[in-house]
């Protein structure tokens, strides 16, 4: 049995059918795997851009919550600093009713004492 070579160059492999092609059924399953990595590809590159839009939407609301820490604190600070004020007022007003008291008390015992 003699094989004989066949020179062709692509463009005449493109014109015949895929069955006659020299090498069709590898050439036929090699295409299918190209294929199949370009689709898992481009499934890849749009599954990282929803995963980028996912961390963007993330971020912002990682931004968010540090913005109403810090509004949170501030007027946490401010309410602390009311209270203790409001607190120093009592105390301040309790001391004067004391000492209104006792002088109330004591001021007429020393004049009767006196006399």
């Amino acid at each position: 049995m003699a094989y004989t070579t066949i020179n062709m160059d692509s463009t005449q492999l493109d014109t015949l059918p895929q069955e006659r092609q020299p090498g069709a059924p590898l050439t036929g399953r090699i295409k299918q795997e190209i294929d199949a990595a370009v689709t898992q590809m481009k499934n890849n590159i749009t599954t990282v851009g929803e995963r980028g839009e996912r961390l963007d939407h993330l971020q912002d609301k990682t931004n968010n919550l540090a913005d109403q820490a810090n509004g949170f604190r501030r007027g946490a600070n401010r309410v602390r600093k009311q209270m203790w004020w409001k607190d120093m007022k009592m105390r301040m007003c309790i001391i004067v009713g004391i000492i209104v008291l006792l002088v109330v008390i004591i001021v007429p015992s020393v004049i009767a004492a006196n006399k």
